[in-house]
């Protein structure tokens, strides 16, 4: 029994190594690279301000357009702009979790606790703004289950979360971070596709 009790330990510490990669909410379809996965989740996490412009691309039952995308991050406080999609001109989102404002050009100002209650009864979108906070770095959010594939280079190729599918079409490098540059996002009757052209990434907090 020792041979076999010999080989069955270092078995089981490497699968627990590969686990290791992976939060109590994740599961990773297909192959993998779990080391390659918490290292550069690690280093992403660590993100916590940036600033981003781009473009985005809508498509909605009633509505589609595309227009451009501004999002300044610090911490918890989020500006996130955009201009002219769905021909509504300039919107605007800013606050932090538990208190949020959204203007509208020609439709005013308006405020909620919740940015998705808010966003869903002034334009008419279910979009887990919550969880873009999570998405636009290239990580699933941390709150709920998600399925996971992972692309050559340990990072995340495809993200399945609450009904949400994410695929991540590139990525680029900024200031020696990988991070996503062409994202496209399907779920509850939107389709969403955002290209940014420019990432600033920040470490805030300690």
């Amino acid at each position: 029994m020792k041979p076999m009790r010999n080989l069955l330990i270092p078995l089981l510490a490497l699968l627990l190594a590969g686990c290791a990669g992976f939060g109590p909410q994740e599961s990773l379809e297909g192959p993998g690279n779990a080391e390659a996965w918490q290292a550069h989740k690690a280093r992403i996490s660590h993100i916590d301000g940036w600033q981003i412009s781009g473009k985005i691309g809508i498509r909605a039952p009633q509505d589609s357009g595309s227009g451009t995308l501004f999002w300044l991050q610090r911490q918890d406080y989020f500006d996130i702009r955009l201009s002219g999609p769905l021909g509504r001109g300039a919107t605007r989102l800013t606050g932090r979790p538990d208190a949020v404002t959204l203007e509208v050009a020609g439709q005013g100002r308006f405020e909620a606790q919740s940015p998705e209650a808010l966003v869903e009864s002034q334009l008419g979108w279910q979009l887990p703004v919550s969880h873009l906070l999570w998405w636009i770095r290239g990580l699933p959010a941390p709150d709920s289950r998600s399925r996971i594939t992972l692309d050559g280079s340990g990072r995340l190729a495809t993200l399945q979360q609450d009904d949400w599918d994410i695929q991540y079409l590139n990525y680029e490098e900024e200031n020696g971070l990988v991070l996503p540059s062409r994202i496209k996002l399907e779920g509850r009757n939107l389709q969403i596709t955002l290209v940014i052209k420019d990432w600033q990434p920040r470490q805030l907090g300690h």
